[in-house]
């Protein structure tokens, strides 16, 4: 990457962490300006993801789903979009159409917080009525993260259910 290339990026990166500031503070318009800046001065997989998630926080899901996409082939090395994906399919309640996006994010070589994709394939498998692999998806969420209180939860009560 060249120099100038370098800079551009920086300015995409930090128009990115503004975004993310008005986005965390709830100040979902402004956001959404940033994320658009960030993705016109330097496109990259994360701006696309994260302007994805406001959208789906204003309700726009088909927009958050299409900009996720659009992050896979910015970059499909990034498991954020594919799980995000499976997520906003989950709450829709399309299980099944969730569950390739899902596995692909479990498998994604740029991705640091795992436990998100399994503990939604958990869910999905479990509204699947195909609990013991909703089991087994819970309990590899917390192999990735011990602490991560949703897959205990998740866990118990599913387990509860089938005794």
């Amino acid at each position: 990457m060249s120099s100038d290339e370098n800079i551009t990026r920086e300015k995409a990166m930090v128009l990115f962490d503004q975004a993310y500031r008005k986005q965390m503070d709830g100040e979902y318009g402004d956001a959404i300006v940033l994320y658009k800046r960030s993705i016109n001065t330097f496109p990259t997989a994360e701006a696309y993801t994260f302007l994805g998630w406001t959208y789906s926080l204003i309700g726009r899901v088909a927009e958050a789903i299409e900009l996720c996409q659009r992050a896979i082939e910015t970059d499909p090395t990034y498991g954020n979009p594919y799980n995000d994906i499976g997520a906003y399919l989950i709450d829709q309640e399309k299980w099944e159409e969730a569950i390739p996006w899902l596995q692909k994010a479990t498998i994604a070589p740029r991705y640091e917080t795992r436990q998100f994709p399994y503990m939604n394939l958990g869910r999905a498998y479990q509204n699947l009525g195909q609990y013991e692999t909703a089991v087994q998806h819970f309990k590899q969420a917390l192999v990735e993260e011990p602490f991560y209180l949703p897959a205990h939860w998740a866990l118990t009560a599913l387990l509860a259910k089938m005794n």
